[in-house]
């Protein structure tokens, strides 16, 4: 899992059919002092996350499927949690 904060979505008027019902945000990768790295991708959002949110993600195809509980949809980023709170 990696740490993200969503800084954006993604509106699409035409995508594949697999994709249709769920949000795309766009994610920021955040290290453990909470400063930026990487670039920027586009993550299905399987935790209802807002843009500011920080959010855990993974980045593993399989995972996905599973969170999402859809064997048809391909993707890499998925948003599998909103953190609240780091101590």
């Amino acid at each position: 899992m990696i740490l993200a904060k969503v800084v954006g979505n993604v509106v699409s008027t035409i995508k594949p059919m697999s994709h249709n019902g769920y949000k795309l945000m766009i994610v920021e990768m955040l290290d453990l002092e909470g400063k930026p790295y990487g670039s920027r991708q586009v993550a299905i959002d399987a935790a209802d996350a807002g843009i500011g949110d920080t959010v855990l993600i993974i980045d593993d195809g399989g995972a996905a499927l599973m969170i999402l509980n859809d064997q048809d949809v391909i993707a890499d980023w998925v948003i599998c949690g909103v953190i609240d709170y780091c101590s």
